[in-house]
């Protein structure tokens, strides 16, 4: 690893610890040529899936986006920044396990809206209205009021419904099954 201040590539790990998740692996380094100290994360590289915007174009999934997305949100808020890691880990999570292919911008929004609702209200409603493009107070005072009425449950998109998988058997004539005495005969469809 090359050394931020000297720029040698000459360094020693002086300690490493695990994030509280187990996917961020920290690094403390000490540099051999001018004794600087500088820290380095690992962490596991997903593929980069693509992310499909409100207009239809592709881009790939963008981690540094999404995290000063999140980190505007909470500025300024009594939330650390492991707190902010994880939440970004949890929706990296939500994302590969949601998709085969491709993932709905839209579907990442509402991941991060949820999390952020239960980590900070005022995060939420900030990065809320910035998603749902607010126009004005009245949106604000709709989305408070929201909060209001279920303080519990996180306010998702009401356009948002995530897809189901559904498997489609064809129709054959069977016979029905339904609760019978044993040794009875099953009635047939007609």
């Amino acid at each position: 690893m090359r050394c931020p201040y000297c720029q040698q590539d000459n360094d020693r790990v002086g300690d490493t610890r695990t994030s509280v998740d187990g996917f961020v692996v920290r690094r403390r380094r000490i540099c051999c040529a001018c004794g600087e100290r500088f820290t380095t994360y690992e962490r596991v590289e997903t593929p980069k899936i693509p992310v499909v915007k409100r207009n239809g174009t592709q881009v790939p999934f963008d981690r540094e986006s999404l995290q000063r997305g999140i980190e505007r949100a909470c500025w300024k808020r009594e939330i650390s920044d492991e707190q902010i890691a994880a939440l970004i880990i949890q929706v990296e999570r939500d994302i590969d396990s949601a998709s085969e292919t491709a993932v709905e911008s839209r579907f990442i929004g509402e991941r991060v809206m949820y999390y952020l609702y239960k980590l900070d209200q005022v995060a939420y409603v900030r990065f809320a209205s910035v998603y749902r493009q607010f126009k004005d107070t009245d949106d604000f005072v709709r989305e408070l009021q929201r909060i209001e009425q279920n303080p519990d449950m996180p306010c998702l998109s009401w356009e948002y419904q995530p897809k189901k998988k559904t498997t489609q058997f064809p129709k054959t004539k069977r016979s029905r099954y339904r609760e019978q005495e044993p040794g009875l005969p099953l009635e047939e469809e007609e």
